[in-house]
């Protein structure tokens, strides 16, 4: 069985080597989750033959209560990724949330650190206090195999009653210029080890009042203009930026930020001028999955300017998605004239720029 496996992964990474299928174009521009700590030859013969962008990493399982999903201990967590980027035969974007605080998906049960500090507490050290921290947090997610950090949080912390920002203390404080400052501290420490980062949650989270995991969220009578400084300030810096789901009328009174171009291209690439990769907020979200079909998310988050379109498969374990699926989806809409190659064009080659600074 395991050369066999191996024979496989073997003619896979031939496979990879050659010019790509639009259909790798097209997996190109996705990341997704999945169930297993290890990978089956289903899932790594998907990922060679249709160019997957990337994967997301969970600890908790929400079909089987107590079971791992793909995070058990150091050892295992470092042979998964391993085996992951065997299957891609190239540089897979291996993602995780690990923020610190409340949100870090490498914890200490599972033989990790685990205890680094909410960005709400990292804001009162000192600088050398923070990067060393963080260095350790790179440190840690380099040795586990992983290359891109679902952070860091740079919304402001200016609602009391925010529960998703505030109340979990993922905020580095109100002042968006000491926000972009912390922020900043923890893009350089990733990048000592390679790690990639992503700015979240644009164009601002902070504001709320409700919780896009659950549902539809407006923030039009609540959003400030200030919560889009820290983008500004770190344009030139930023790796990636993630679309969140609020809806701001004020914006765009149509669609929610991730299916918005006046949001996405508009303002974060044609105003602060960033022209990195955009990644969405899980676009199984209650915010989008309870409004939009597959099919229209898909579109009018390419058509908004996205470049990555992340499905987790975590928050709705029935209806879980395949990479045939994304990519079968595109492709029809291909084929109905409602997108165009140029725009897949588009955004595959700024994943491929965004990938050649992983090592």
């Amino acid at each position: 069985m395991k050369k066999h496996f191996f024979l496989l992964l073997m003619a896979l990474f031939a496979a990879r080597a050659q010019t790509p299928t639009l259909a790798q174009k097209i997996g190109t521009l996705f990341m997704i989750g999945f169930e297993g700590t290890h990978v089956d030859a289903h899932l790594c013969k998907e990922i060679a033959d249709y160019g997957l962008g990337g994967v997301i990493l969970f600890d908790v399982n929400p079909i089987k209560k107590g079971a791992y999903k793909n995070i058990a201990s150091k050892a295992q967590v470092k042979q998964l990724t391993s085996e992951l980027q065997r299957c891609s035969g190239g540089k897979l974007l291996i993602a995780v949330d690990q923020e610190g605080g409340r949100v870090q998906r490498l914890k200490s049960k599972y033989g990790f650190y685990g205890k680094f500090p909410s960005a709400h507490d990292t804001a009162t050290l000192s600088d050398k206090a923070a990067q060393r921290d963080y260095l350790m947090m790179a440190k840690e997610l380099k040795e586990a195999g992983i290359n891109y950090d679902l952070a860091p949080v740079v919304d402001l912390d200016i609602n009391l009653k925010n529960h998703v920002i505030h109340g979990l203390k993922r905020s580095f404080g109100a002042d968006p210029k000491k926000v972009a400052h912390y922020a900043s501290l923890f893009i350089d420490a990733m990048h000592r080890y390679g790690i990639l980062t992503s700015l979240k949650h644009f164009p601002g989270h902070g504001s709320s009042t409700g919780d896009t995991h659950k549902g539809f969220v407006d923030v039009t009578k609540q959003w400030q203009e200030k919560e889009l400084m820290p983008y500004r300030l770190l344009a030139d810096k930023a790796d990636t930026v993630m679309v969140a789901h609020v809806f701001n009328r004020r914006i765009d009174p149509a669609f929610p930020a991730t299916l918005s171009r006046k949001t996405v291209t508009g303002i974060l690439r044609e105003r602060l001028g960033f022209d990195g990769v955009t990644i969405t907020d899980d676009l199984q979200m209650g915010a989008i999955a309870k409004k939009y079909t597959l099919k229209e998310t898909i579109r009018r988050a390419l058509e908004a300017g996205n470049d990555i379109l992340l499905f987790g498969n975590q928050l709705s374990p029935n209806k879980r998605v395949s990479i045939a699926q994304l990519v079968a989806t595109v492709e029809t809409l291909l084929k109905e004239g409602k997108l165009s190659k140029a725009r897949i064009e588009e955004s595959y080659r700024r994943i491929q720029r965004l990938k050649e600074r992983v090592r």
